[in-house]
């Protein structure tokens, strides 16, 4: 069993577009990704997704649903994905040391960003909720 803390992931949806962040340093074949961070002692993940979110784009969302759990198939962390909505504000790189960009994507737009795929419920949730 892992002992390392989890992760929290928010999916941020407006307008039909997701917002994605790109990586300083690429983990693995992983560089673009959703806002995501470790779980910090005494947080649920929905905290933790909303926090994470804050600190790396400066957006104050609501987490609204959970997506799933899983243990990451390279990483072997737990992870945890939360639908959240961003009623209002502008995303920017806050965190500037951990990420170099970020943009807000069409589901074409995430689908080229991850070529390696999504997990399957939040790829079910994304077609669902955004633009092609």
């Amino acid at each position: 069993m892992d002992e390392r803390p989890g992760i929290a992931v928010a999916v941020v949806v407006r307008g039909g577009r997701v917002l994605m962040v790109r990586r300083r340093v690429a983990e693995g074949a992983l560089s673009w990704q959703f806002p995501a961070g470790e779980v910090e002692p005494g947080e649920s993940g929905r905290e933790a997704a909303v926090r994470e979110a804050a600190e790396e784009t400066g957006l104050v969302v609501r987490a609204v649903a959970p997506l799933g759990e899983r243990t990451h198939p390279v990483t072997r962390r737990v992870v945890t994905y939360w639908a959240c909505e961003a009623p209002s504000g502008t995303a920017r790189v806050r965190d500037t040391e951990e990420l170099a960009a970020l943009a807000w994507c069409g589901y074409a737009g995430v689908v080229e960003r991850v070529p390696h795929g999504l997990y399957e419920p939040v790829r079910r949730y994304l077609a669902e909720v955004l633009v092609p």
